[in-house]
């Protein structure tokens, strides 16, 4: 694999993110998703409707092949200045840095914007994720036991959290706690 670029997130990206998105969901045991997205349903979600706070691509720098994307989204769920991340990236083609070039830019974002924390969930089964998120600096936060998927199996959802008041000269103590 040549170079990769990130970049925000245009318009024209929606369906092969999709069906990059898709592609996972088939595969399984990844995401908690489990519907198909469409274009329009993705970008309204995760790429830029009104709860995304931004949106990284990684595209390969010779074919121009979208190979990941990640998104700060709002969340009701979540303390003022604590948002959710969702990465993800082509099948077959993790461990390669595109998750590790996204959060780069995405991390870069989210200081610029003074937010507080990221809160990633993963699913407990999904080792590649919680590896992932905790060699980005994620440390684990809480657990939501047994969350059931459409057929019924029951899977932990662990939430893991970027604090980045460390990297905010002047903010002050956290008001989040670790367990």
């Amino acid at each position: 694999m040549n170079d990769i670029e990130v970049r925000s997130v245009i318009a024209d990206d929606a369906a092969e993110l999709a069906a990059l998105l898709n592609e996972i969901i088939d595969r399984g045991g990844t995401t908690a998703w489990e519907e198909h997205f469409s274009a329009r349903r993705l970008a309204d979600a995760m790429l830029s409707g009104p709860e995304v706070i931004c949106c990284f691509v990684a595209v390969e720098s010779t074919t121009r092949k979208r190979l990941g994307f990640q998104s700060l989204l709002k969340s009701e769920d979540l303390p003022g200045g604590v948002v959710d991340i969702t990465t993800f990236a082509r099948v077959g083609l993790t461990q390669k840095g595109i998750g590790s070039s996204l959060f780069a830019a995405t991390r870069a974002e989210a200081i610029r914007r003074k937010l507080v924390a990221i809160n990633a969930t993963i699913r407990g089964d999904n080792n590649g994720g919680l590896t992932f998120y905790s060699r980005m600096g994620f440390r684990d936060h809480s657990v939501k036991p047994a969350v059931p998927l459409k057929d019924g199996t029951p899977v932990d959802r662990i939430n893991k959290r970027y604090l980045l008041e460390s990297q905010s000269p002047g903010r002050g103590p956290s008001v989040l706690s670790y367990k």
